[in-house]
């Protein structure tokens, strides 16, 4: 079945060490692009067991949370490593919570005690604001150089500033003399490689050799990044939002936030920005932000020692990435709430928007553009919008949502096809190949020569009397009876229809180089390139409205508002509006969309058209197909995201998700103190589970809590090396009191200090709608089945995974309409009036084979349909 060869490799071949080993294209592995299902999570093998024939568990500690009850009773000398996780598993949210409330009262209880112990816990109280500003501080340097770099290293595939190497070409010519107002980019201070190099500023020979030098640059700069990337920090490719995503969720992937993914991805971004890719800076800032928000985690033990409350600061880092990438600290923090965020709690939505506004006070401190603003293509608009221009503005938004539905199956369809053949197994031949044709096709176009951020200000940017640009062409009409602004709306000059072809091509190009460049392995935002192409359209559909009032103001729809000679028309503003929908079609962003956008003109009038461009690419592209493209990517490569956006709406019981199933081996569980070292030795090598409940007795199978693989592995290490008389045949106490033992018996090893006195539990009848809730509300990682105090099974995340992956590959497209509106609980009471067995996978007592036939009658469409 193709669902279940879905989860058939595991993570650990994808690892942080087997990736910085390769040698070879052919062993450079995805990395944060990488397929990784799955099959071998810490989640996964909790338990895939059976239980045996007349098994009998009796829970006496159900699932909910006693606050009188730790989830941990702390030893004196707490083992080392208990309570840690190993790379590509899943954090227990509950217990990290549980582990930071402890902490917490620790530190209240003693801060009375001394002066000493008094700062200790005003620094730990202020901690947090102390670990978000330096996330703020560092966020904003590394975004002011990389903005300043790449637009150096940009132009640099033009010419170089002779005076000043390290000027852009519009800094270099700020103080010269010699450029004049409509030729304000050409000095003599500026030479191009063809003066250079031939020493001939026009001319074919010139043109040629200009050429030429781009293209060198281009594919210099492509190749330093994959190179780079390869090398030393495989992490540092791809935008990193859906992997910011799966990690806020609970995953753990070491190294993706380390040091060295934080140094390699800045100056890869550069050189990726800077050759001409079509691709952005914005999604990666980020990682970026996450990366300093991640290191400086560490220098707080707050933080340093619990995974949970350390995404907390992860959050407040991703606000602080999309305030430097956009200027928009407010959209910044609305976009961590609304895009990334898995938990966000009101303390980190204050962080947050602290760490937003200390990372915007340092960009604009540095300038980084010289305007005075936080991005390049800040805009003001000045002319009202109209009641009629909802309708090309809606008419925005379908295009977007098209944009977006097509680029999310066309962008996913590709990756897919890099993964499963050889051409994936070759990262640096790709990007060479990309930056190649992006470079050879984008030359003889300005605009898509253009930087991609100085494409979208020159699009965003209205027509004043200090335009030069072919998009202000316009002819100067002086028979207009009235003037109501400065500028009327005039006829378009030639220069305007010719840009308008080339924006045509650019167009096209964009959309095209687009799908194929999102996704190599180089840094690659996405809110770039998506914007760039609405506004392109935007553009374009602005100066068609704008001819036809100026044309037809006599019709109807204009005859109320618009004159003649008054400027009523902006198409600035239509680029505006279709960046926005093309940008939302592709995220499915709403909120934050709006915020970002209106923080970027700086005025409120606009909100409403932009509000509704985005509802409408979000419900067009919805109509395609729920996922944005970062859910989209995080399902491709196999991530255990649950995202909290989607429905389960099919009337699963718990009993038909949970395992052990009949063909499964039998449950394998410990004993309270029944068990000798070897015992749990030869059953942790024997089985691959990451976890095992815990029973009183053989006899009385009651239920006392349940232990993790990896915990127990720790403590009998811990113990060997560092308590006398531990061996193979010493007893196993999760009790508190040990049991007496006879005078020869070797000492027993005491493990309740790691073992998990309250795990949750729900019943075989439970529909999987709470049981889903469960695990995406509490972060759970697993949780067990009962029935009538008496264990069946477990439910992990990675069969609610499994269960949510087959019911869209399999039920969805199958199931009629009757079966979502079928009767939830199946009936007590078969066709022949005897009650039904009430326990489906697991039999607690021996049946007849009659009985066994009657409660296996009623089969859901979803079990007859699963492998």
């Amino acid at each position: 079945m193709e669902s279940e060869q879905l989860f058939q490799r595991s993570y650990y071949r994808n690892s942080y060490n087997s990736i910085t080993s390769a040698s070879s294209d052919e062993e450079l592995l995805d990395g944060a692009g990488g397929m990784m299902d799955f099959h071998t999570l810490e989640d996964d093998n909790l338990l895939d067991g059976d239980a045996s024939v007349g098994t009998h568990y009796t829970m006496t500690n159900g699932g909910a949370i006693n606050s009188t009850t730790h989830l941990l009773d702390l030893l004196d000398e707490p083992i080392p490593g208990v309570g840690t996780y190993d790379d590509f598993h899943t954090i227990d949210w509950v217990r990290e919570k549980c582990k930071d409330r402890e902490r917490h009262r620790r530190i209240n209880s003693k801060k009375k005690e001394s002066a000493w112990e008094l700062a200790k816990s005003l620094y730990d109280a202020w901690s947090g604001w102390l670990v978000v500003t330096l996330t703020g501080l560092a966020s904003g340097a590394l975004a002011g150089f990389i903005d300043i770099a790449a637009d150096w290293m940009a132009d640099l595939k033009e010419g170089i500033c002779m005076t000043a190497f390290w000027f852009n070409h519009e800094q270099c010519c700020w103080d010269s003399k010699e450029a004049t107002f409509e030729e304000r980019d050409k000095c003599p201070q500026w030479q191009t490689w063809a003066d250079l190099i031939i020493g001939q500023a026009e001319g074919p020979g010139s043109y040629i050799m200009n050429y030429i030098m781009y293209i060198f640059w281009a594919l210099s700069f492509a190749f330093l990044a994959v190179c780079l990337v390869k090398v030393f920090a495989p992490y540092a490719c791809g935008s990193g939002i859906p992997e910011i995503k799966t990690i806020l969720s609970g995953f753990i992937i070491r190294g993706y936030l380390g040091k060295w993914t934080l140094m390699i991805k800045t100056v890869t971004l550069v050189l990726a920005v800077a050759s001409g890719l079509s691709l952005g800076k914005e999604g990666p800032l980020v990682h970026v932000a996450c990366c300093c928000g991640n290191i400086f985690s560490y220098l707080f033990p707050k933080y340093s020692t619990n995974e949970a409350k350390k995404r907390e600061v992860l959050s407040a880092a991703s606000a602080a990435g999309v305030s430097v990438a956009f200027g928009a600290p407010i959209g910044g923090v609305l976009f961590s709430l609304e895009e990334v965020s898995y938990y966000f709690p009101l303390k980190t939505l204050w962080r947050s928007f602290f760490a937003a506004l200390v990372a915007a006070f340092v960009l604009r401190s540095i300038n980084p553009f010289g305007n005075s603003r936080l991005v390049l293509f800040y805009v003001e608009y000045h002319t009202p919008w109209y009641l009629f221009e909802l309708i090309p503005f809606i008419l925005l938004g379908v295009f977007g949502g098209l944009w977006g539905a097509f680029f999310i199956r066309a962008n996913i369809a590709w990756c897919r096809r890099r993964k499963t053949t050889r051409f994936g197994k070759y990262p640096v031949l790709e990007v060479m190949l990309v930056a190649a044709i992006t470079a050879v096709i984008a030359f003889p176009n300005p605009y898509t020569r253009f930087n991609t951020s100085q494409l979208i200000k020159e699009l965003f940017t209205d027509c004043g009397p200090l335009e030069s640009s072919s998009l202000c062409d316009y002819k100067n009409d002086m028979n207009s009876s009235k003037i109501v602004d400065d500028i009327p709306d005039r006829p378009a000059g030639t220069g305007v229809y010719s840009a308008i072809w080339q924006l045509c091509l650019a167009l096209v190009f964009k959309i095209i180089m687009t799908v194929f460049t999102f996704g190599i392995k180089v840094p690659s935002g996405l809110f770039i390139p998506s914007m760039a192409i609405g506004a392109i359209a935007g553009r374009i559909v602005g100066i068609a409205v704008e001819q036809l009032a100026y044309y037809h103001h006599d019709w109807f729809i204009f005859k109320e508002w618009c004159e003649v000679g008054a400027d009523c028309i902006t198409p600035g503003l239509y680029a505006m509006v279709g960046a926005a929908a093309c940008l939302g079609g592709v995220t499915r962003m709403t909120v934050s969309l709006v915020v970002i956008v209106f923080e970027l003109t700086g005025g409120l009038e606009y909100i409403v058209p932009l509000m509704a461009a985005v509802m409408t690419s979000k419900w067009v592209g919805d109509a395609f197909g729920r996922e944005g493209i970062y859910e989209a990517h995080i399902r491709l490569n196999g991530y255990p995201f649950l995202d909290a956006k989607e429905e389960f709406t099919h009337t699963t019981l718990a009993r038909d998700v949970m395992r052990p199933r009949r063909s499964d081996p039998p449950l394998a569980v410990l004993t309270q103190d029944n068990m000798t070292v070897d015992d749990v030795e030869s059953l942790i090598n024997d089985t691959s589970y990451n976890g095992f409940p815990v029973i009183m007795s053989k006899e009385s199978q009651r239920l006392v809590g349940f232990a993790l693989r990896r915990d127990l592995t720790l403590a009998i290490e811990n113990a060997r090396k560092k308590q006398e008389g531990i061996v193979g045949s010493s007893r196993v106490c999760f009790a508190q009191h040990t049991p007496s033992l006879p005078a020869e018996s070797p000492r027993p090893l005491k493990l309740r200090s790691i073992l998990d006195m309250s795990p949750f539990t729900v019943t075989d009848q439970t529909p999987m709608e709470i049981v889903v809730d469960l695990f995406r509300k509490l972060g759970l990682r697993q949780c067990l089945v009962t029935h009538n105090g008496t264990v069946l099974g477990i439910i992990t995340k990675k069969n609610i995974l499994e269960l949510l992956e087959h019911l869209k590959q399999h039920v969805e497209p199958l199931a009629p309409p009757w079966y979502y509106y079928k009767k939830r609980y199946p009936s007590s009471h078969g066709p022949n009036g005897k009650s039904r067995s009430r326990v489906d996978h697991v039999q607690l007592n021996n049946i007849s084979e009659e009985d066994q036939e009657e409660s296996e009658e009623e089969v859901s469409l979803l079990k007859n349909s699963m492998p």
